[in-house]
């Protein structure tokens, strides 16, 4: 994928943070239990501190380009999909068995963490 594409993505992702948030506090608080807009916080909260991260892997490639930091983004861009993603979907449907999705998402986010030690571990000093 290229890196425009990339930048895309984490620009929209980061848009997204900024939409759910607010529609979270503002539309959410009141008209789901307590624990349901908890889970639409925990999601909110995941997908903004991994598409800060994004960016900080995005600006390091700009001027370092190494092998891996692809699927580092990759990995962080299904885990949000997968683990804020349920966690929105279940909160405002109430279907608790999406939860069983969100566990998918953490380990993507994990390993997209894992990725990127090893990444920096293969880096020419």
């Amino acid at each position: 994928m290229q890196d425009r594409l990339w930048w895309s993505v984490t620009a929209l992702s980061g848009a997204l943070v900024v939409m759910a948030g607010a529609f979270g506090a503002h539309a959410l608080e009141g008209q789901l239990a307590p624990r349901l807009v908890a889970a639409f916080e925990t999601g909110v909260r995941y997908q903004a501190w991994h598409t800060l991260a994004m960016l900080g892997v995005l600006a390091w490639r700009a001027s370092h380009p190494y092998r891996g930091q692809g699927l580092v983004l990759g990995l962080w861009t299904a885990g949000i999909a997968l683990f804020s993603g349920s966690l929105y979907a279940m909160a405002l449907s109430g279907v608790r068995g999406l939860g069983m999705i969100t566990p998918i998402g953490g380990v993507l986010m994990i390993g997209g963490w894992l990725a990127l030690a090893a990444c920096v571990l293969r880096s020419r000093p």
